[in-house]
Formats: C-alpha cells, structure tokens, sequence
C-alpha cells in the first residue's frame, strides 16, 4: 500500500513538471507589427516603447529599414505603446492588451492619426509636432511644384535667347530653396548664356556675366559635386582669364566623371594653348589622347604645340621638335578630311616633313 501510494505521488510530481513548460508559455507574450508615417512611407529607425501599466516596467525595440518591429518576452497584461523619433514621442497608444503567444500591433499614422480616438491619445505637444510636420511637407510639395516651374520657365526662355527673364527666374527660385544644386547650376547657365550672347559685342561685360555663373556653379558644387558643373565652371574661369582655376575645375571634372576624361583633358589643353603655355597644353593632349586615342583633334593640337616650339639652325632651316610630324600625321590618318587638314599638311611642309599616310596623296598612274 505505502509501495503503490509513493508511486501515485511520484506521478503527481511528474505531472507537474511536464506542466512547467507550458504554464510559463502561457506568462510570456510577444508583439509585433508595422509602423507607417504621416506620408504613408515606412518609419524606418523609430524606437518603440512599451510600459506595462501594472508593473512600470518598460521594454523598447526599433523598426527596420520596412518600418517591422518585434519584441519578445512580454509579461501577460496592459500595456502603453509609443513612437518615438529623435527622442519625441510622434504618437501612442493607451492601454494595449497582450496575450500570451504573438501579438500584432500595426501602427500606420496616417490613417490613425484621421481617428478622434487617436488624436484624443496623443499629447498637445505631439498633436503640435505632427501639425507642424505635416505643414512642412505641404509646404515642400509646393515649392518643388513652384521651383519646377521655374526650371522650365528658365530653359524656355534661354532657348528664346530671353537671358535676363531665365536670370530672374533662377534668381527666384534660388530665394525659394537655396539648398538644391540644380537650381544653382541653371542659374549658373542663365549667366552663361548671358555671358556669351555678349562676347561679340561687349566683353567687359561678357566676363562680368561668366564671373556670376562661376559663382553659381560654385555653389551647386558646394551642395552636390559633379562633373558637368566642374566642366561649366572651368570654362567660366578660362573666360575671365583665371587659366590655373580653369585647369583645376576640369581635373575634379575628370575625377568626378572619369568617362569623360578625354573631353576635360583636352578642354585643360585648350586654355592652357590660348595662354601660350604650350608644355602644360601638350601634356594636357597627350592625356587626352591616352583616354581616347581616337581623338583626332588632340593629335593636332600636340602637333602646333610641338611646332611653336621649333627652332631654327644656322642655315635658317627649321628644325622640329621630336613628335611633330608624327602627331600631325596622326591627325591626317585620323582624319584626312578633317577642318585642319590642311592646316596639318602646311604644318608638316613647314617643318620640312612630308604626309606620311595614305590620305591625301595622289595614287600613281591616276590623271586629273
């Protein structure tokens, strides 16, 4: 008897045991969800608190780049649920219950935030800051619309060749948002346009007008760097005459751009040949050719660089720097019905060298 009631107790311990597991599943709780902005996009990195309204006890959790949050481990009971953003709480919810196993707790703000219930949970400092967000981005989408606007009333004016009204367009829409690189760098080509339309006719203020387009352009540079706005500004210092800032802009041009560095290499060549710095402007084509040796009019250029700096013997004789004839055969070869053409074929008589390609020599037995 004493034998099979110690056997009925054991039982009874065993029972309880393998309870254990289970009741204690029942005690914990979990919750889950989404959180959406005002926008209706993702809240993505928003903290999310929990307080337990019986023990105080506080949990916290953060949402994906989905806006998902999950937080385990949650004592059975009520609990306060709030968003926070940069240490604010943008919004909450009284009194969530959480059961025991996985609990969903979706929180979209746009939609909530329609609700008298919702607004009725939120503190007037958060109903504050959700106002005062929501003028923000009612504000931005008016003035992309008006900075839009403007764009395209600039452009179409500049086709017109209407400079001044592009200028005051940009100019304006520079008073509306100055931290957009685009608005800058239009602007930046108003004053271009300007500034060209004036070359012929009166250069002092031509340069005026490419020195305010440099001053744009530095600015759309400050905001987001790019190639095409280093290119622009390198052509509006070489045209005030300021060749080293020119050189200096088409090189972070080409760091910027690298396909492109052909172009920017033989641009720093250009300035560098009008200043007479003919060194500086062979090195320049060189490397130009070496990003694209099919660049027929650098091979040209190399070729008047390399003849200015022929000299002459006793006799009176040219005599040429080594590589002349060769680059400006390169540029026949390349070229052979090219605008210097003959530009290159007289280079080559001057220096005593003859063309050495196919091109451009009369075949033999022909008759004209």
């Amino acid at each position: 008897m004493m034998k099979q009631r110690f056997a009925v107790l054991m039982l009874a311990v065993l029972a309880a045991a393998l309870c254990v597991p289970q009741l204690s599943a029942q005690l914990l709780g979990g919750v889950r969800g989404n959180c959406k902005g005002t926008d209706g996009k993702p809240l993505v990195g928003a903290t999310i608190e929990f307080t337990s309204t019986d023990t105080g006890r506080k949990f916290s959790t953060k949402t994906n780049g989905k806006g998902d949050y999950v937080s385990l481990g949650f004592g059975l009971g009520e609990y306060n649920i709030a968003i926070v953003v940069d240490g604010k709480v943008i919004y909450h919810l009284n009194k969530v219950p959480v059961g025991s196993g996985e609990n969903v707790v979706d929180m979209d703000l746009q939609k909530e935030l329609g609700s008298g219930q919702a607004q009725a949970q939120m503190s007037e400092e958060d109903k504050k800051k959700i106002a005062e967000e929501e003028a923000k981005r009612n504000k931005d989408k008016m003035d992309v619309k008006a900075l839009n606007d403007k764009l395209a009333g600039a452009r179409a004016a500049r086709t017109a060749g209407n400079f001044d009204q592009a200028i005051q367009m940009m100019t304006e829409a520079t008073q509306i948002d100055p931290n957009r690189d685009l608005i800058w760098f239009e602007l930046g080509e108003s004053f271009r346009g300007e500034a060209k339309s004036k070359e012929k006719t009166d250069r002092a203020a031509s340069k005026e007008e490419y020195g305010k387009a440099a001053d744009a352009y530095q600015k759309a540079i400050a905001i987001k760097p790019q190639g095409a706005y280093f290119n622009n500004l390198g052509e509006a210092y070489s045209k005030v005459g300021s060749t080293d800032e020119a050189a200096k802009a088409y090189t972070q041009a080409a760091a910027l751009d690298p396909p492109g560095t052909a172009t920017y290499q033989f641009n720093i060549g250009a300035i560098y040949m009008n200043a007479n710095r003919f060194d500086e402007a062979i090195a320049a084509f060189r490397a130009c050719v070496a990003a694209d040796p099919t660049k027929a009019e650098a091979y040209y250029q190399i070729g008047v660089g390399l003849t200015n700096k022929a000299t002459m013997d006793k006799n009176g004789k040219v005599v040429p720097v080594d590589g002349t004839s060769e680059a400006l055969n390169k540029y026949l070869e390349l070229a052979p019905n090219g605008p210097n053409a003959e530009g290159a074929k007289g280079l080559l008589a001057y220096i005593g060298s003859t063309v050495e390609t196919t091109f451009g020599k009369q075949k033999k037995g022909s008759k004209k």
